[in-house]
């Protein structure tokens, strides 16, 4: 199928299903990369008491609130 057709399948609010391979599709800007990182003691404390009464891990807490600063300060959208 031509990108002509295939834009305007989808102009006409077509079902394209068919036409996408979701076994090659991926979700831009969501590769992992893995940092490192000293905290003091007291502060990985504080994060394990706030990750333990949410019911997260503390890795989930600290990215919940990284992810909840940088949409606050307009870091990325």
């Amino acid at each position: 199928m031509k990108a002509s057709e295939f834009d305007q399948k989808f102009d006409d609010d077509e079902d394209l299903m068919d036409c996408i391979d979701l076994n090659k599709a991926r979700r831009l800007n969501l590769e992992r990369t893995q940092v490192r990182m000293n905290f003091p003691a007291w502060m990985v404390h504080s994060i394990d008491k706030e990750a333990q009464r949410l019911g997260v891990s503390r890795q989930d807490i600290i990215k919940l609130w990284l992810s909840d600063r940088l949409r606050q300060d307009h870091v990325y959208e």
